[in-house]
């Protein structure tokens, strides 16, 4: 494989698990519950798109393991499965394929062309820096056109493997860009993989970013895969605007059992260890109550 088609080399979305709290805070968190309440709730499909669906959408309550450290035969119960865009799907199950969306990982910086990676006005990098990650520069309509290219080949990849929904991570990137870039931005760049991911027939989950949830039609989102939503109690944002389709991975026992008490009969919810690690690990976790 060339140097110029880098891009197209799966990476392993290791460690990408939630150390790093995504949400806006208090007020946020309630102007999302308002103008998710405003926008309707119940649908469980874009509201920008009546038509047939001609994809899945993943079961509500149901088993759920979050494998996106890596691939492993997931336990009895389980339904649903999130795994890195580098693994297969796992037979007979509903897969959701993760994919950085909207950042770069550090060991493909280079694959990028230089004007596709956000800069300050000072032309230094804008850096995740929790992730050492730049983020990608979707601040204009061509500029999103050419990034979404290269992140919609990835989805080609979920969908001749056979997964049957896509998870682009890092939505919230703008809240990290020194007001650099917008939600709308974020938006339309969202609206650019899922009308490819529909094309292809898979669905699209939204990661975390609650405030965005009321942009659901407009980004063309079918579902949401949330964070640690009972740890930091915003499960209830995510399960009025997808109607409780939702797949909730925690981190803590704190956050499950949280988690549990007030979501555990309506959404789907898994306990991970922070680097979504494989059985044969030493600091593996998965629990489910």
């Amino acid at each position: 494989m060339t140097a110029t088609r880098r891009d197209d080399v799966p990476t392993r979305g290791v460690s990408r698990a939630g150390s790093r709290r995504r949400t806006a805070g208090a007020a946020l968190l309630a102007a999302a519950l308002t103008a998710t309440a405003s926008a309707g709730c119940g649908s469980g499909a874009p509201a920008a798109d009546a038509r047939p669906l001609t994809y899945r959408l993943p079961p509500r309550h149901a088993g759920f393991d979050y494998q996106i450290g890596g691939s492993y035969p997931p336990a009895r119960g389980v339904r649903v499965v999130s795994r890195d865009r580098s693994d297969s799907p796992a037979p007979g199950l509903y897969n959701i394929c993760y994919v950085n969306a909207f950042q770069v990982q550090p060991g493909e910086r280079s694959a990028w062309p230089a004007d596709l990676l956000l800069r300050d006005g000072h032309g230094r990098l804008v850096v995740d820096e929790d992730w050492d990650e730049p983020l990608l520069d979707i601040s204009t309509p061509g500029k999103r056109g050419r990034a979404a290219a290269r992140v919609n080949r990835w989805i080609d990849g979920c969908a001749r493997k056979g997964f049957d929904a896509v998870e682009p991570d890092n939505y919230d990137s703008y809240t990290r860009s020194r007001h650099l870039l917008t939600a709308a931005d974020a938006t339309a760049f969202m609206r650019l993989l899922t009308g490819h991911a529909h094309a292809r027939e898979l669905a699209v989950g939204q990661k975390n970013t609650a405030e965005l949830t009321a942009r659901r039609g407009t980004a063309g989102l079918d579902f949401a895969v949330t964070e640690e939503c009972g740890q930091y109690d915003e499960c209830e944002v995510y399960a009025k605007a997808y109607d409780d389709l939702v797949v909730d991975v925690e981190y803590t026992d704190r956050g499950l059992r949280r988690a549990l008490a007030r979501w555990g009969g309506r959404l789907s919810i898994v306990r991970r260890d922070l680097d979504v690690s494989t059985p044969d690990a030493p600091g593996y976790v998965r629990k489910v109550r």
